[in-house]
């Protein structure tokens, strides 16, 4: 997968992330952009230890892009990536 492909997922998977995660989020397109391309490597590295593979950080296809851009932010929201007003 190319540069554009890794920013066209990114941004589709973090934008669903944002929308499936309920709670308000401060994110831009950058940030959302990174937010998925992150998730896809968590998602690659969780396939590979379903699949018995060797654990590979790796990208994945939309889905484990998405359920890893979902735990990305709610890692991110646990570490403190929000204030707390």
């Amino acid at each position: 997968m190319g540069i554009i492909g890794f920013i066209i997922v990114g941004l589709i998977a973090g934008f669903i992330a944002r929308a499936v995660v309920p709670g308000k989020d401060h994110m831009g397109v950058i940030a959302t952009i990174i937010l998925g391309i992150v998730g896809s490597f968590i998602g690659g590295f969780l396939g590979s230890l379903i699949q018995d593979g060797p654990a590979d950080l790796t990208a994945s296809g939309i889905i484990g892009s998405i359920i890893g851009a979902i735990i990305a932010l709610l890692v991110w929201r646990q570490v403190g990536g929000r204030s707390r007003v």
